[in-house]
């Protein structure tokens, strides 16, 4: 939980560099997840490594967040780049110039701790399952930034895309001018014989904290949520601000009832009762902190449950 040096002299690795841009990507990964992205003979061996490190390299850090969960000794640890690391990538021409959006947890917004980390579980366990295939290519939100428009790119929060929004309650019709900012995007590149296709997708991770329904549009609910990205997909918000052909929603959901309740929500905002917009899926050890989630590709390869059509498996163009 602290850090206590021996004064072991580091000599650095290819592999060690290949850590450090994992984590100048992804803001918090797990020990079994960085080992499932790098490899090794020795699973023991290679978290020695991590700790080697961390104690005496100072290259890479153990968030401190992790420990208030009373079952943290028994889960993978989390680590993040330190400055050390971040000084070894500025040497090796690696840091990019956006570094500040990934170590503030900024996909879009800062997020609390046990949020962020369950979004970079999504990402990465997507990420590694594309590694065992063959017709595949992961493209992050770097990937599409860079060929996002350039007043996109110039924006304090690029992720951020500005909607107006509107819906019948009650009381009347309220409208309201919001940002819809994703948790992540990533797109997925389809190589085919002939040709290569390509889906975008905005990623909502949900811990069973935000609530589905609310009566004022300013306040966060799912009603909110979707109602912004139906209207950013059907005026093609999606096409102007990141330049990307289509958009689907992930839905990540750690209570299986909670899901069923936004399915039922998206069903009755749906013209006809279906929507292939929204897809969703339920993992619960991405939010309890009881058992922490393994690095299985099962976030690309199981399928999508969606409303009004059959579930989608999204490895298969």
């Amino acid at each position: 939980m602290r850090r206590r040096s021996v004064g072991k002299q580091i000599q650095l690795t290819e592999r060690d560099i290949e850590l450090f841009k994992l984590l100048n990507r992804y803001q918090y990964l797990r020990s079994n997840f960085l080992h499932a992205f790098l490899g090794g003979a020795s699973e023991t061996r290679f978290k020695e490594r991590l700790g080697d490190l961390y104690h005496d390299g100072r290259f890479i850090n153990r968030p401190e967040q992790q420990w208030q969960f009373a079952n943290s000794r028994c889960m993978p640890l989390v680590y993040e780049l330190d400055t050390n690391g971040e000084q070894v990538l500025r040497d090796h021409g690696l840091l990019v110039h956006d570094a500040a959006l990934v170590r503030n947890g900024r996909m879009g917004v800062c997020r609390q701790f046990a949020h962020q980390l369950m979004i970079c579980d999504i990402l990465a366990s997507i990420e590694l399952g594309i590694r065992q295939t063959t017709n595949l290519r992961f493209l992050s939100w770097r990937d599409i930034l860079a060929k996002a428009p350039e007043s996109t790119r110039g924006l304090e929060n690029p992720f951020a895309m500005p909607v107006t929004i509107s819906h019948a309650f009650a009381r009347g019709i309220q409208t309201a001018e919001i940002s819809a900012v994703p948790d992540a995007v990533f797109g997925l590149e389809y190589s085919l014989a002939t040709q290569k296709l390509y889906r975008f997708f905005a990623v909502e991770a949900d811990r069973n904290t935000a609530p589905v329904r609310r009566e004022n549009l300013r306040q966060t609910s799912y009603l909110r949520k979707i109602l912004a990205y139906r209207k950013i997909v059907a005026d093609g918000i999606h096409k102007q601000h990141f330049g990307v052909p289509n958009l689907f929603v992930l839905t990540v959901t750690t209570n299986e009832r909670h899901m069923r309740h936004i399915m039922e929500l998206v069903g009755e905002l749906a013209t006809d009762g279906k929507s292939t917009l929204f897809l969703f899926k339920t993992m619960s050890s991405l939010g309890d902190f009881q058992a922490a989630p393994s690095p299985t590709p099962h976030m690309l390869c199981m399928p999508w449950l969606r409303v009004g059509y059959e579930p989608l498996v999204i490895d298969r163009a």
